[in-house]
């Protein structure tokens, strides 16, 4: 139900976009939560044994699964959903997902792939990106793992997971790859602002501290339209040097940035960066069709300087 990807990359031509709407809980009235189906590669119910990690199982990670020959580390999202940095050593067994089967979502992003055991699939929903709202809009704290939110079919309210907080959380030595990579980056001479358009907190961090590293200034915004908002409202641009946006992102989509910028004539040469860990074959290809400056994986630092570099030399 996932695999015509290339049709769901059309969608974004309409600033529009395809979650797994899922529960984790056997409740009636459960939490609805969604994901980008861009970052799935295939749901499965798995029966096979686990090999269990090194020490205590009581963290977020259940253990590994085979697929296909390939092991994969399985992620309890109702775990991760009560999980605190705060107390990182707390047992969240209590929180498992309790089902006789294993109901897994195999997933491909920022180079990685997991399975995350869910409870059961709802389906897939489509929606415009102006019906998606940012978190803040219902109250969720900076530190919550939703996104953004959009509303189910009976009015109800789907919270949209951070994955990529996720990983962060899950493996923080992840995390911290992106910063041990900063030494290698140098400092880029310009006066020139980067603008940032990135919905994950953690993404967005990343990002902020490459663009620090190489010395630049920079503006972030949560979503495409502040973003917009931000370009169109100035009276000069000659003062931007280069755009980095992600692709998905509630109320307009990185490729509706891409799209506004590159086919306004005051804009057209404003480099547009697209950031993503939505990383497909179709992806690239839709963000050459839409001209693009740029693509790379997600918060990749020697690509952006690389990129970065050659754009605001000129």
């Amino acid at each position: 139900m996932i695999s015509d990807i290339d049709r769901t990359t059309s969608l974004h031509l309409n600033n529009e976009v395809q979650f797994l709407c899922f529960t984790l809980d056997k409740d009636n009235h459960s939490e609805l939560y969604a994901m980008n189906v861009f970052k799935i590669r295939e749901i499965i119910y798995y029966n096979g044994d686990f090999t269990e990690t090194v020490g205590e199982n009581d963290g977020m990670m259940i253990g590994f699964l085979t697929v296909r020959g390939e092991s994969i580390p399985l992620i309890d999202m109702r775990r991760w959903l009560h999980y605190s940095s705060q107390e990182p050593k707390r047992d969240l067994r209590p929180y498992s997902i309790d089902s006789q089967k294993s109901l897994v979502v195999i997933c491909n992003f920022s180079n990685y792939t997991v399975g995350i055991k869910i409870l059961s699939v709802k389906r897939i929903i489509q929606r415009n990106w102006s019906e998606v709202s940012v978190g803040s809009e219902y109250g969720l704290d900076g530190s919550s793992k939703v996104t953004a939110t959009t509303k189910y079919d009976d009015g109800s309210v789907i919270q949209i997971l951070d994955v990529e907080r996720m990983i962060a959380d899950v493996f923080p030595m992840f995390d911290n790859f992106s910063n041990l990579n900063l030494q290698s980056l140098e400092i880029i001479h310009s006066d020139k602002i980067i603008l940032l358009a990135e919905d994950s907190k953690s993404a967005a961090k990343s990002l902020q501290k490459i663009i620090e590293k190489l010395g630049l200034k920079y503006f972030t915004f949560p979503n495409g339209k502040m973003l917009l908002d931000y370009v169109f409202s100035e009276a000069s641009i000659d003062h931007i040097g280069a755009i980095i946006t992600d692709l998905e992102m509630p109320v307009i989509s990185g490729f509706e940035v891409l799209k506004s910028i590159k086919e306004n004539p005051q804009t057209k040469d404003i480099a547009v960066i697209v950031n993503s860990s939505m990383s497909s074959d179709s992806n690239k290809q839709m963000a050459h069709t839409l001209h693009a400056d740029g693509f790379i994986t997600k918060s990749n630092g020697d690509e952006i300087e690389e990129l970065l570099r050659k754009f605001l030399a000129h």
